[in-house]
């Protein structure tokens, strides 16, 4: 079921060029980068790694919310770390795959469960991806 926005909060305005051995830019001048092919050993960033910065932050944002209505409050040393794989599928083409590593220090493991269940459901990133790529999770 695809998603419709009732009310949009914010657009992210960015424009790119070259594709992989390019740049990209955000319209408000804050986003600034030199893309790079995997592997290039040249100065710059890459898709997969925007991705991996993009969710862990918004996966964040998620917990955060997902707490308040738990009752279970983020420790402030919580990350997230993302491993956004890229690959070959059979049809010759490519796909993703990601694992997300989530790190709540002094929560027990219940609790921890029970956040990334919680955020998994609310953060937009993850909605996006669900049912297209491998999402898997470590909760230490």
């Amino acid at each position: 079921m695809t998603a419709i926005l009732e009310k949009t909060l914010y657009i992210g305005k960015t424009r790119t060029t070259g594709g992989r051995d390019g740049r990209g830019t955000s319209a408000d001048g804050e986003l600034d980068l030199h893309l790079s092919p995997i592997g290039s050993g040249r100065p710059g960033t890459n898709p997969e790694q925007l991705l991996g910065v993009g969710w862990s932050a918004c996966f964040i944002g998620a917990m955060r919310r997902a707490g308040q209505s738990l009752s279970i409050r983020l420790p402030e040393e919580v990350a997230v770390a993302a491993d956004i794989s890229l690959g070959n599928t059979a049809d010759g083409g490519f796909a993703l795959a990601a694992k997300l590593t989530v790190e709540l220090p002094g929560l027990a493991q219940e609790d921890k469960a029970r956040l990334v269940d919680a955020a998994h459901q609310l953060c937009p990133y993850s909605k996006a991806t669900r049912g297209n790529i491998e999402v898997t999770f470590d909760i230490p």
